[in-house]
């Protein structure tokens, strides 16, 4: 297993693990070598004892993660981008193991966490906020969808009318309107984001490891049903990537204008 990553920082120090999505010029959009590797080194960190915490965040201030990189788009869908499987593949074996991995896993959000980004820290165990963090889907702007965790466990965490809301209309929502709405677990200041995370990660690495894993293998017991269903949810969606309707979808993202999706009602 390569640990030599391109798209990512991959972190180790005092029992935590840090997974950096380093594509801050591309608000840290994931290609499917982004998350090749950090399916690597969420593997690495399970088999690591030493790490108790694995912390999930984005480089730079302006994002943790905006989803899937358009401009590594065609119309058969995302291309591989050197990994050694498509983005579809990734996308559900990195979010199988944000949930299977025994440690808890934290979400440090700073900036914009939309699309696949905003599904990314749904997953994982819990999520800490800058106040300049915004949230929100964007898939039926561009011809996209997520029918697995994206939208079950979204109910869970916010309720279904909420949820409907979210991926119905794609509004984005501030980071106080993130944590009123059960979506994230607290709101500090950007300059604070770093610090607050730090000692989140303290205060559980100071708990009984086994007891962490089981609770969290309790928590995710309601839900882990969701994993056949996200599979095929996947397999789904890179079929969908084929037909005109995404690729209007992706055009006029790329033209950098108002998709037409009237045709497709016919």
């Amino acid at each position: 297993m390569d640990l030599n990553f391109k798209d990512i920082l991959y972190e180790k120090k005092d029992g935590v693990a840090k997974i950096i999505i380093n594509r801050p010029k591309r608000y840290n959009a994931f290609t499917g070598l982004t998350l090749q590797e950090m399916v690597f080194a969420l593997l690495d960190s399970w088999g690591d004892k030493s790490i108790g915490v694995v912390v999930l965040t984005g480089a730079g201030d302006k994002a943790f993660c905006t989803g899937g990189d358009l401009q590594t788009k065609d119309d058969a869908g995302y291309t591989n981008q050197g990994a050694q499987f498509d983005l579809t593949q990734g996308h559900s074996m990195l979010f199988y193991l944000l949930r299977a991995i025994p440690k808890p896993v934290l979400a440090a959000v700073n900036g914009f966490a939309i699309g696949g980004g905003n599904v990314m820290h749904v997953v994982c165990d819990l999520v800490i906020a800058s106040d300049n963090a915004r949230f929100g889907q964007a898939g039926p702007n561009v011809g996209s969808f997520d029918a697995g965790f994206g939208t079950i466990f979204l109910s869970r965490l916010v309720g279904e009318r909420k949820a409907r809301e979210i991926w119905y209309l794609c509004h984005q929502y501030s980071a106080d309107e993130a944590l009123q709405m059960g979506l994230i677990n607290k709101v500090v200041p950007q300059g604070e984001l770093e610090a607050e995370t730090d000692k989140w990660c303290k205060e559980m690495l100071g708990k009984a490891p086994e007891a962490l894993a089981c609770l969290k293998a309790s928590f995710n017991a309601d839900t882990d049903h969701v994993i056949g269903i996200d599979s095929i949810a996947m397999r789904a969606l890179g079929m969908y990537y084929q037909t005109e309707e995404s690729h209007e979808g992706l055009s006029a993202f790329l033209e950098k204008r108002k998709p037409d999706f009237t045709k497709f009602r016919k």
